[in-house]
């Protein structure tokens, strides 16, 4: 069962579980809710990989702050 992944009786019985607990009339609320936790957990990473650009851009900027800059 746990070796081969979920097949299809296991996603049937997750789905009728769900369906216990919450009802029918709140799926659509949990399905948004969990729509938006994902999408806010994706924007959070994508805001550690910025931050650690970000980083690396201002130490370039202390380094050279203005490399177009040319010294006569």
């Amino acid at each position: 069962m746990f070796g081969r992944g979920i097949g299809p009786l296991e996603i049937f019985l997750i789905v009728v579980v769900v369906l216990i607990i919450f009802g029918a009339g709140r799926l659509p609320e949990v399905g948004r809710g969990i729509g938006t936790a994902i999408k806010e957990f994706r924007g959070s990473i994508g805001n550690i990989g910025g931050n650690k650009a970000n980083a690396e851009t201002a130490e370039d900027e202390k380094a050279d702050p203005d490399p177009e800059k040319k010294s006569d």
